[in-house]
């Protein structure tokens, strides 16, 4: 890459003219605004001590340095101590000659046998249906999954179904309460929407229960323990880690349920796993470590009988491990997990991608499995993301205010349809192609609403903004690529490189698409290195921006030199496979026409 070569140049300029020894790894280059002339950019500043000159002086003198001994450097301006420097337009048509039909170009792959990242994502609980919330989750990890994969690494892909706990054991009594036998097929509802109805229905019952008990004088913290139903619920907890056939037997049902439902929406959303974890079957590890700890004096048992952990001397404060009457909470299980998932993959690192409410939750496990004496545990990695929001307001699963992944989906899907019917997008389609067109614009939409926003802020989902096609948004960007796959359908033959196109002048708008391609490794690599999707999104929004810039201002077909005509259709798809391969990236699909 020319900025390697740069480097290289500069560092030997600086040596030759000043006696100044820089490694050249350590001269930083960046793009040049583009209120000035110019590709590549030096700061000469770090230089102008040493030089004992001043910032346009040494400037100068790199510039015309660089320009007798590089042939890539055709010109260059000093604006104060930044140099700039115009890279030659036979670099330019070289790069994009090495690079047409080149369906990898960006993308490295793991090397042989090396050791897998773990990276954990959805983690949903068997007591509801997928929501929005779950929705950022999933598509997060599984595109930074991706990110990862394109960066280098080997990757393994998991999941931690949370199947069991007292918000299981809430829907399960609901539903023996007030079901009268219902199930998916009586109902004609998914299964894990059944199961998320009575959650709600518990909280119902519960809150009245609550209320009765305080208008009769009880104080409400009080209200709450002494609740006959939560009561009820706690002794199921308590009889399904006993193994009680009869509470396991409706357990098993009710789950197989929800994970049919949970099976179908990832299959929706283009979400998979390479492996799946069930807390029911990690959670007795977890208690078998937290008696490891208890003998070890890392662990502490109140009178009660409870399982503490004091972190004080961490600067935290003490953390339950196990409740009084032995059941496990979700510490317990996460350190069972842990320690399961280093044994069966042997990570180089463990990520966990959780909401930044528990970012306390995953500090404290990585101390508590230090304290262990697992060395492993600086492995573990907290990605932690914002909440996300609708226009109306936060979403709450006990009430049944939350927005379910399945009906967002379909109301993308529908509103796909209507804003594609309206531009006219579809009308050479078969009806099978256009039911597939509405599905990959709507998650298109979807995906990338969520995904080009950083993943640490919270943000706001406008289900009516994300499916413009104008804009930042996902459809632009696919149907940039569908127009793109147009012309090059109709150019033809005329994409191969006859030996002429080293003297070709590129014109203004050309030339920066040309440039942003030539970023996309560096832009992939920062990306995984960041873990952030949002990088890789923007970054092809920014492609797609300046080739219809392009389109509209360049004769591309209409070109008259054919040396000219064929290079731009060359870059055409050169641009196309780069807008693939990002929105690959997002777990957007590209279409070929629209």
């Amino acid at each position: 890459m020319i900025e390697e070569k740069l480097q290289k140049a500069i560092s030997k300029s600086l040596r030759e003219m000043y006696g100044i020894e820089v490694e050249s790894e350590k001269i930083l280059l960046q793009g040049t605004k583009k209120e000035f002339a110019g590709d590549i950019t030096l700061v000469v500043f770090p230089y102008v001590k040493a030089a004992r000159k001043s910032p346009e002086a040494v400037g100068g003198e790199i510039g015309e340095w660089l320009q007798k001994n590089v042939e890539e450097v055709s010109e260059y301006n000093v604006v104060k101590g930044f140099l700039n420097l115009t890279i030659a337009d036979r670099y330019w048509t070289d790069f994009v000659a090495a690079i047409t039909g080149n369906g990898t170009y960006g993308l490295k792959q793991a090397a042989e046998g090396a050791a897998p990242v773990v990276i954990e994502y959805s983690s949903p609980n068997t007591n509801k249906p997928l929501h929005l919330g779950h929705i950022r989750n999933n598509l997060l990890g599984w595109s930074v999954s991706r990110l990862l994969a394109v960066g280098g690494h080997n990757v393994k892909k998991v999941n931690l179904v949370n199947d069991r706990g007292i918000h299981i054991c809430k829907s399960m009594l609901a539903w023996q309460r007030y079901g009268n036998g219902e199930t998916p097929e009586t109902s004609g509802m998914k299964g894990d929407h059944l199961v998320g109805k009575y959650y709600v229905e518990f909280d119902k019952h519960y809150k009245e229960e609550v209320a009765a008990m305080v208008a009769e004088g009880m104080e409400e913290e009080k209200a709450k323990k002494e609740s006959p139903l939560m009561k009820e619920a706690q002794a199921m907890l308590k009889k399904w880690e006993e193994g009680d056939k009869e509470v396991r037997t409706l357990w098993e049902t009710m789950n197989g349920w929800v994970y049919a439902g949970f099976d179908e929406t990832y299959n929706r959303l283009g979400i998979a796993f390479d492996k799946v974890y069930h807390e029911s079957e990690t959670y007795l590890l977890g208690k078998e470590l937290v008696q490891k700890g208890l003998e070890k004096g890392v662990f502490f048992r109140k009178e009660d009988g409870s399982v503490w952990i004091d972190l004080a001397a961490d600067g935290l404060d003490q953390k339950l491990l196990l409740r009084s009457d032995g059941t496990s909470v979700y510490m317990t299980q996460d350190l069972g997990t842990a320690l399961l998932r280093h044994e069966d993959f042997g990570a180089e690192r463990l990520i966990y991608v959780v909401g930044n409410e528990q970012d306390y939750h995953f500090k404290v496990l990585k101390i508590v499995l230090s304290k262990l004496g697992f060395p492993w545990a600086e492995k573990v990695y907290h990605l932690s993301y914002g909440m996300v929001e609708l226009p109306n307001g936060k979403m709450k699963s006990r009430e049944g205010t939350v927005v379910d992944a399945d009906d967002l989906i379909d109301q993308m899907e529908q509103t796909a349809k209507e804003m594609s019917e309206a531009h006219g997008k579809n009308d050479e389609l078969s009806e099978a192609e256009r039911t597939h067109l509405y599905h990959i614009l709507a998650l298109g939409a979807l995906k990338y609403f969520i995904l080009k926003v950083d993943p640490t802020k919270n943000m706001l989902f406008n289900p009516a903004e994300s499916i413009d096609f104008n804009g930042n948004t996902g459809p632009f960007i696919q149907y940039t690529h569908a127009r793109i796959r147009s012309i090059v359908r109709r150019g033809g033959e005329q994409t191969e490189r006859n030996g002429e196109w080293a003297g070709i002048a590129l014109q203004e708008k050309e030339r920066e698409v040309v440039k942003l391609l030539h970023t996309m490794p560096t832009v992939i690599e920062q990306a995984s290195e960041a873990m952030s999707p949002a990088q890789v999104a923007n970054y092809a929004y920014d492609l797609a921006k300046a080739f219809n810039s392009f389109y509209q201002d360049t004769p591309i077909l209409r070109e008259p030199n054919t040396e000219v005509r064929s290079f731009r259709i060359a870059l055409c798809d050169t641009v196309a496979t780069a807008l693939r391969n990002t929105m690959d990236i997002l777990g957007i699909e590209v279409p070929e026409r629209m």
